[in-house]
């Protein structure tokens, strides 16, 4: 899966690199902090994220506080992935270009997950990160429905 996401994120790279100012992860410009001009840009900054978490988690694995604070951001960063498309609907005004059905099948599986949670009695993380997945499934869903009174959505 990682492998996937590096050749999807080097292909959107080298399409978008033609067409905008340089900049470079080393520069430490948080205006273009995920923003680089590189494909080897990105590979420098998930190398050093990876050293970064390794050591930490080296040196604390022993750390309840730590382990836990480790696991609910990882969590989180799944729960919060259509956070980007919800602003950028939001910030255009348009869900135009979006399939609705994808969202549908996002709503689904988030929903048999959380399910699934609360009937495994999972941790408290589990079905909070869970109810929010649901949530900006259904906050997009919205957004179709508030956008396509305008004319602009798909």
């Amino acid at each position: 899966m990682i492998l996937a996401m590096l050749v999807l994120l080097q292909l959107c790279v080298s399409v978008a690199s033609s067409t905008k100012d340089k900049h470079r992860f080393l520069e430490f410009d948080v205006d273009y902090f995920w923003n680089w001009s590189s494909f080897d840009d990105y590979v420098q900054f998930l190398a050093a994220l990876a050293c970064v978490v390794g050591i930490l988690t080296a040196l604390l694995r022993g750390s309840y506080v730590f382990v836990e604070g480790l696991g609910l951001a990882a969590l989180m960063t799944e729960a919060l992935l259509a956070a980007p498309q919800f602003w950028s609907n939001y910030q255009s005004k348009s869900t135009a270009g979006m399939s609705v059905s994808m969202v549908l099948l996002w709503l689904t599986g988030d929903v048999f997950k959380t399910i699934y949670f609360i009937a495994k009695h999972t941790p408290l993380q589990f079905w909070l990160c869970g109810f929010m997945q649901v949530s900006l499934d259904l906050a997009i869903l919205a957004q179709v429905a508030m956008y396509k009174k305008g004319g602009t959505s798909a």
